[in-house]
């Protein structure tokens, strides 16, 4: 196949703007599947996606189309996961193509999400093909969107195609569009070998599958290559193609995109954005932009029953096959027995490995609350890195914390400008800029720590917006901060799930919230449970679970009164012996605790 007639393209948009209904179209248009094959959201595999509407895995499929030129040219279409947490992902898809295609929805117009994409594609420099959707809904504007859109990129708004990605409607003037604007690949077909591994999944007969785009030279099936970044050797089990299932080849030369099945066992070798090239004269210098995906968000996930503490762990390590960015080692809690430190890429990353757990693996698991890293500086000038307020040294020997800020966009209706601004300062946000986008739209830009923003944050702006509003965001840089651990004690032991490393201004009011939360939790027990929250050795916080009595005197009708003392102080002592040798339950609502601490602020 040669270059000139190759093209390859990405679909980027915010989450529900169609992004997966429009390459179901262009996979019918160019009858890459069968009608009897066709289902929605086809390179959407996992239910979860499915649900959700979220692409949560990058996938990539390869069409044959006949223009209206009379030529039939090769269309690699590599889809990318929808969602903040995988913009490293989203660039190294964007990083194998030429071009994009940026669907915005006619009714909603631009968010936060497509301003980031198209950011990430003008930095690799791809041709971008503006695309308004769902112009068949009945609050669309095309028009207006179309402004939208040349104010942005510069495209003239008349050039723009509007089409319905659901009823077909245009869907044939994108693939033209893309065969003329698309620039075709333009790598050294003669050079030493270098491809692209944008995605990885693991599989049981063939080893860890990478998906690479060719981008120097070929790969040929009886090569011996190596990634250049893990130094991992291997022969190919397999090259192939997507159409959209895997179809082995012969080679894949410059400019294709296909898969190769490495043979390799875990997915640590063979991760994304390294170069594969060949064992034996290969290239000297890998593709640029390598950077291992590095966890943000750490929790605790323990199973409910301590007996399914294998199960756990193979769950993990199945899913760590096909999710390189998920990282965990094992942890002990004095409230919750065994369990592991899990790192994710952001919260949604760790609300589906949650739900993947539950359903893929029938597992019954609880989490923490989550944290995330801080550095902490020493007295004797040491730094170390911490994800969990269990591992924080005692507070005499630490000079400084340093926590992660991160630089967030809100892109707003400007009626919610007030409330917004309300919840980022009382999140300990910083106003940095506000822009205005046209006459009623406006883009905010804070800072503000990643601590605050996990927690609960995109809940409330989208209900204090009525959904209006979108937030995407990026690290800044750690920043010292006047930070201190928050323990809870029940009967006197500290509980160490519940430890949280908190502002010195919030310590109190956060303190008192959730004592009174733990003590409506926490069960009655047959004596008193004094709940407290404690900074250092000071208690800040404190509350009674009242214990239940029986009434002892119940048998006593009239007589001494010497009698009825007798039988109190007897239960007294009955009640202090408990007191020493039971323990209380801490039950699962009470970890739930620590996201609502900020409900009703």
């Amino acid at each position: 196949m040669t270059q000139s007639h190759i093209r390859n393209f990405s679909i980027i948009a915010h989450v529900d703007h169609g992004k997966s209904t429009l390459a179901d179209r262009l996979l019918e248009q160019t009858e890459t599947v069968a009608d009897r094959e066709m289902q929605a959201q086809l390179l959407d595999s996992m239910d979860l996606e499915r649900e959700r509407g979220v692409t949560i895995k990058a996938s990539a499929v390869r069409m044959n189309y006949k223009a209206r030129d009379g030529q039939t040219y090769v269309i690699n279409l590599i889809d990318t996961p929808g969602h903040v947490d995988f913009t490293y992902e989203v660039s190294r898809a964007l990083q194998a193509c030429e071009g994009a295609l940026l669907v915005v929805d006619a009714s909603q117009g631009v968010e936060a999400q497509t301003l980031t994409n198209v950011y990430l594609a003008l930095e690799q420099d791809l041709e971008i093909i503006p695309v308004v959707n769902k112009i068949d809904l009945p609050a669309a504007q095309p028009d207006e969107i179309a402004q939208e859109l040349e104010d942005l990129i510069g495209i003239p708004a008349e050039n723009i195609l509007r089409i319905s990605a659901k009823s077909g409607i245009g869907v044939s003037d994108v693939l033209e569009q893309v065969v003329r604007d698309v620039p075709p690949p333009s790598g050294d077909a003669d050079g030493p070998a270098r491809a692209l591994v944008f995605d990885s999944h693991y599989d049981q007969y063939k080893g860890v599958i990478a998906y690479v785009r060719v981008i120097d030279g070929t790969l040929s099936k009886r090569d011996m290559m190596r990634l250049m970044a893990t130094e991992a050797k291997f022969e190919p089990v397999e090259i192939g193609v997507f159409s959209p299932i895997m179809f082995p080849v012969e080679k894949l030369e410059a400019g294709e995109v296909g898969y190769v099945a490495t043979g390799l066992k875990t997915i640590k070798e063979c991760r994304v954005g390294d170069t594969i090239t060949l064992a034996t004269k290969g290239a000297e210098k890998p593709l640029p932009g390598y950077e291992q995906a590095k966890p943000m968000v750490f929790a605790g996930i323990y199973p409910t029953d301590n007996d399914d503490y294998h199960d756990l762990r193979d769950a993990l390590e199945k899913l760590q096959l096909n999710d390189a960015s998920l990282v965990y080692e094992p942890e002990t809690s004095q409230a919750l027995n065994f369990g592991f430190r899990v790192g994710f890429l952001g919260l949604f990353h760790m609300e589906i490995v949650q739900e993947r757990l539950e359903r893929e693996y029938d597992l019954d698991i609880l989490a923490t609350a989550p944290s995330v890293k801080y550095e902490v500086v020493k007295k004797d000038g040491s730094r170390i890195f911490i994800d969990s307020p269990a591992q924080l040294p005692d507070e005499n020997a630490i000079d400084e914390i340093r926590e992660p800020w991160m630089k967030i966009q809100i892109y707003t209706p400007q009626t919610y400008i007030g409330p917004i601004m309300d919840l980022v300062i009382k999140k300990r946000g910083e106003v940095v800029t506000t822009e205005y986008l046209d006459a009623t739209r406006v883009i905010m830009h804070y800072r503000m720590p990643l601590a605050e923003l996990i927690v609960d944050f995109y809940d409330r702006l989208k209900s204090i917006t009525q959904g209006y509003a979108s937030l995407d965001y990026q690290i800044d840089e750690y920043q010292t901060d006047d930070l201190v651990k928050l323990d809870v004690l029940v009967n006197n032991e500290p509980i160490d799930a519940l430890a949280m490393i908190v502002h010195r201004d919030h310590a109190y009011h956060k303190g008192q919230k959730l004592v009174t939360k733990l003590k409506e939790l926490i069960p009655r027990q047959m004596f008193a449970v004094p709940i407290q929250a404690a900074v250092g050795k000071r208690v800040i916080s404190r509350a009674n679970v009242k214990a239940m009595r029986k009434d002892v005197l119940a048998k006593c009708y009239g007589g001494d009164i010497t009698r009825k003392k007798k039988l109190l102080e007897k239960q007294k002592k009955g009640k202090k012996r408990m007191k020493m040798v039971g323990s209380v339950e801490v039950p699962q609502e009470a970890f739930m605790a620590l996201l609502s601490l900020d409900d009703d602020d």
